[in-house]
């Protein structure tokens, strides 16, 4: 009897553990959907409504997908800002991915093109694109700014338009951006 309430106690609590592990599993598989499909930063709050996850159960799996990630075996890595997470492609592969990257992109051919005139012109007032890409690069604009890409202040009646940090993080430009600064600080030292 003695012998027969052990085994079934070890039964139960592998079996519970198994249990465990196995919810651990689909929560983990969850929160790694939900940061590949989103294509943009997630907050803890975001993760929680998409999963249904308990915050502390969700940050030690978030943690564990990091690790998973931002290892030397993998393409693919979890990028970290202001305590939220994304998905994104390994800075080496970049290149790679602008090259597959036809067809159904994040942002139409307009959208990139309008992006790409206040990349070239910046800063630059809103009026001036709307002149140059028409009345439609309204909506791309507006766009642009609720991903953060573009940053607007006031100027006047219109808006003065400029690139954010988050475009040379979602371009991968970031330190194409610090060279152009630091070569524009040595011209400026020469003179």
């Amino acid at each position: 009897m003695e012998q027969e309430k052990k085994v079934i106690e070890h039964t139960t609590s592998e079996t519970v553990k198994e249990m465990d592990e196995a919810s651990e599993t689909k929560a983990m598989k969850k929160i790694e959907a939900a940061l590949f499909l989103s294509a943009r930063f997630l907050s803890v709050e975001d993760l929680i409504m998409l999963t249904d996850i308990n915050p502390l159960m969700l940050k030690e799996l978030l943690n564990r997908l990091i690790e998973k990630y931002n290892s030397e075996d993998s393409a693919i890595e979890i990028v970290i800002k202001e305590n939220m997470w994304k998905m994104d492609v390994g800075k080496e592969y970049v290149s790679m991915i602008n090259k597959l990257a036809t067809g159904n992109a994040e942002f139409s051919k307009t959208e990139q093109e309008t992006l790409a005139v206040i990349a070239y012109k910046q800063p630059v007032k809103q009026s001036v694109i709307v002149k140059i890409r028409g009345n439609k690069s309204y909506d791309h604009i507006k766009k642009f700014i609720d991903v953060g890409l573009v940053k607007a202040k006031k100027s006047g009646r219109t808006k003065e338009l400029s690139l954010s940090d988050d475009f040379y993080e979602y371009f991968h430009l970031r330190d194409k951006k610090l060279e152009k600064v630091n070569l524009e600080k040595k011209e400026g030292e020469g003179n």
